[in-house]
Formats: C-alpha cells, sequence, structure tokens
C-alpha cells in the first residue's frame, strides 16, 4: 500500500488516526479546531511564515526581485 501524501509533503513520521467511529459532528469539531488553531499561529507569525516560504520555494535561478524600468519596452 502506497503512503498517503500529506500536505507537508511527509511521508514517514508519528502516524496520524482518525477512529472511524468518529461523528460527523466529532470530526467537524476537529476540522475546526485545527482551523483556529491555525488563523491564530498564522495572524502571530505571518510576516516570518512568509518569509520562510519564499526561501523554501524559490530555486536559485529564480531572481529574488524584479526592476522593471519606466522605460523598458512591454514586448
Amino acid at each position: 500500500m502506497k503512503p498517503r501524501l500529506l500536505p507537508s509533503g511527509l511521508q514517514r513520521g508519528i502516524p496520524f488516526v482518525v477512529q472511524d467511529n468518529w461523528s460527523p459532528e466529532q470530526a467537524l469539531a476537529v476540522i475546526e479546531l485545527l482551523d483556529d488553531l491555525r488563523e491564530v499561529i498564522w495572524a502571530r507569525y505571518q510576516l516570518q511564515l512568509q518569509e520562510l516560504l519564499r526561501e523554501q520555494r524559490c530555486t536559485e535561478d529564480e531572481p529574488k526581485s524584479v526592476n522593471i524600468s519606466e522605460t523598458d519596452p512591454m514586448f
């Protein structure tokens, strides 16, 4: 069986087990908790997280910034 790919990209580590007998209300409560946690963390670390994500997603070939002069032709 192929391991499920998580949003983080991790394929090993501590497995997360969701019980088969959760009610829809219990599942929704967990999702709401995770959404709230994500929002609180994002509000506190937004700028640092944006910079870290930018560093992780940029390659060495990509320019760090684009300087476009007003005199440069559009195309």
